[in-house]
């Protein structure tokens, strides 16, 4: 270390600040000789999921048996030990420990071996699954009630003669005092914290299913996640932000697959206003075209009708709020969704691409055809009382606060660079311009940069001037980010919604998906892309998700010679029918990639009262001819800047430029 040299005038200041942590030449020996030590641990274990829109059953699911690496590690553990049954047993145990536990008190005749029996099973998966990290990480996961008794039995066995006694008389201990149920409890929930040391969800959590709401309240609470925003999270982030526009698309959709749980019950958010103006406006329309995708098997006749009429109303008022938005900002070149402008009213035609198509109806009674995006009074009314709720909603802000907390538009961790659709190319492959301010073009890992910021930007508190002015565009913006032809949350032509209503053909339903999407799987733009974003090294990948893998009609989520991974999760049930499976999930651990081809899920019910799973294949996708580090990870490079900045103030104490000091503090044991 003598022989290195170090630059101490430059870094004097950053050292004194280091100094304070490590106040003595023992403290900073100390820290070097823990951060080598963790730099040879296995690298920890990294969950992908993409697409949850709104599946909170399916999501908590898949979040509770990581994908099925609980089960595997209880297989490697018990195969030769234990039955299949058994083994599906302890697995739904270690997913719902307080259901299952309830349902064995029923059956088991004597609880108190299944107690014993139970507890030893679950130290020894416990004590694999916390063999990757160091005690302290592992100390600061475990409950208060019974962290010390866990680090006992994690760190003797019962198999050592001298420690046997010891190990069963604390399991005994226990279960006589009452409280096996809980330790249990805490066990379970303790392997499902170590199993999994980061997720990563790669957008859309909004949308289709029941509980959004639910998915942002477990994440909330889960120990450490992050997420790439996908189109539906910025339609809801522009619903809160104040976005008419983005408003009606959140409200369209609930309405389409006749699911208003999230905005209801989860946010507060009254429809009421909505179904009044709908039922006095539309009460004698059929609104056929308008009549929810998936029907709720409870909703009658007379209820459908009515969302039927509240999809129609707010769908009308959309498309003119967007129109007033497309004409605000020119430079965004979307005339040509200026729909209104181009029906014949009296003949129920529109004319599009020089085409005339014949309207599925055309009663509009709330459109001037002189002034077809104008609003009327009523429809002002309703929209500044939802524009209130939604923008009034605690709840929704503190969700949106912790995407924005959490989130970002890429992100590049572990020679993986994640985003949730596409990065915008010319026809040649090359990297595409895009305005993002008037006159303004970024492209590549700037261009999401730039977006990032500007959706930032959106939620500025209190902006005065030319800042008010910037928050304003930011929060139109975020419509284009939903549907803009250059988006790169979106990167299609056209976003047909208005042609799926109300047009048969279905030449006009196509949107045309950008470069991007039909080059994915040249592995010579993979390449180009992960080096725009710094991604270097043999065994790099982007991973995404944003468009459904249609397994049913032969197509890979491996992509580009295995480069490119597409883990749309699917788990909207709307997509099963559609893709023929429910989706994907991505594992990546110390030997390597695992892909998890994933059936539909059933119910929280059937998965404790029969053990049932989500059924999937494992694809093998890449593995480490050796076990991959600490020291192999992003988090590996930033210790080993540590241990360098140690070793200066170690150099700096022993040659006497800066002086030891006496701890403030003892140091932790």
């Amino acid at each position: 270390m003598t022989n290195k040299n170090y630059d101490l005038q430059k870094d004097e200041r950053y050292l004194h600040l280091l100094a304070q942590s490590f106040p003595t030449i023992a403290d900073a020996s100390t820290e070097i000789i823990n951060l080598q030590a963790i730099l040879n641990l296995p690298k920890g274990t990294e969950h992908f999921l993409a697409d949850i829109h709104g599946e909170y059953e399916a999501f908590q699911h898949v979040l509770k048996n990581a994908s099925g690496n609980i089960k595997r590690k209880v297989m490697e553990l018990f195969s030769d030990t234990l039955r299949e049954s058994e083994i599906r047993d302890l697995c739904t145990l270690i997913y719902y420990p307080e259901q299952k536990i309830e349902l064995v008190k029923q059956v088991e005749k004597d609880i108190e071996d299944w107690y014993h029996i139970t507890t030893h099973h679950l130290v020894e998966i416990c004590r694999d699954v916390s063999s990757k990290y160091t005690r302290s990480k592992v100390r600061k996961c475990l409950p208060i009630d019974f962290s010390y008794i866990i680090q006992e039995l994690l760190h003797e066995h019962s198999d050592d003669k001298d420690k046997s006694d010891y190990v069963g008389t604390i399991i005994a201990t226990i279960i006589s005092t009452g409280r096996a149920d809980d330790f249990i409890i805490a066990m379970c929930k303790v392997i499902q914290r170590l199993v999994i040391d980061h997720l990563h969800i790669l957008g859309d959590v909004y949308d289709r299913g029941p509980g959004a709401h639910i998915v942002m309240d477990i994440l909330k609470n889960y120990h450490t996640w992050d997420i790439t925003w996908g189109n539906h999270d910025i339609l809801w982030m522009g619903a809160c932000a104040g976005n008419d526009a983005c408003i009606c698309n959140v409200i369209r959709i609930a309405l389409r697959y006749d699911n208003m749980d999230t905005i209801e019950d989860g946010y507060g958010i009254n429809l009421l206003q909505l179904a009044t103006f709908a039922m006095d406006v539309y009460g004698n329309d059929p609104c056929t075209e308008f009549i929810p995708k998936v029907i709720n098997a409870t909703l009658d006749e007379k209820g459908k009708q009515l969302i039927a009429q509240m999809h129609k109303a707010i769908s009308v008022i959309q498309f003119k709020i967007e129109s007033q938005i497309f004409k605000r900002h020119p430079s965004w070149k979307m005339e040509n969704r200026l729909l209104y402008e181009m029906i014949d009213y009296e003949k129920g035609t529109i004319k599009l691409d020089g085409k005339e198509y014949k309207l599925t109806s055309c009663n509009f009674p709330t459109i001037d055809p002189k002034h077809p995006d104008k609003l009327t009074n009523a429809e002002k009314l309703l929209i500044e009382k939802l524009h209130h709720s939604f923008t009034a909603s605690e709840k929704l802000r503190e969700h949106i606060l912790l995407q924005l907390r959490h989130g970002c538009m890429y992100q590049t961790v572990n020679g993986n660079l994640l985003y949730h659709a596409s990065i915008p190319l010319n026809e040649d492959g090359t990297l595409k311009e895009v305005e993002v301010y008037p006159n303004v073009s970024f492209k590549g890992k700037e261009l999401l940069h730039r977006v990032g910021m500007l959706i930032r930007k959106a939620f500025q508190q209190n902006p005065q001037g030319e800042n008010a002015k910037e928050k304003q565009y930011a929060i139109d913006y975020l419509l284009y980010l939903w549907c803009g032809p250059e988006s790169p949350l979106f990167d299609k032509a056209k976003m047909a919604t208005f042609e799926r209503y109300f047009l048969k053909e279905k030449e006009t339903h196509h949107e045309e998906k950008g470069f991007y999407f039909k080059n994915r799987d040249n592995e010579a733009i993979a390449d180009m892309i992960m080096a725009e974003f710094g991604i270097t090294g043999p065994n790099r990948h982007i991973i995404n998700g944003h468009v459904p893998v249609h397994v049913n009609k032969g197509e890979q989520p491996i992509k580009a010679n295995g480069k490119l991974m597409v883990i749309d999760g699917g788990f909207s049930e709307a997509y099963h029918k559609e893709t023929g499976i429910a989706g994907y999930t991505l594992v990546y651990h110390s030997r390597g990639f695992e892909l998890v081809q994933h059936e539909p899920f059933s119910s929280t019910e059937d998965a404790i009262k029969r053990g049932s799973d989500i059924l999937g294949t494992t694809q093998i996708v890449e593995m480490n001819q050796k076990r991959l580090k600490v020291a192999d990870t992003d988090k590996g490079t930033e210790l080993r800047l540590q241990i360098e900045a140690l070793e200066e103030l170690l150099y700096a104490y022993r040659h006497g430029f800066i002086t030891e000091r006496e701890r403030k503090n003892p140091p932790k044991v």
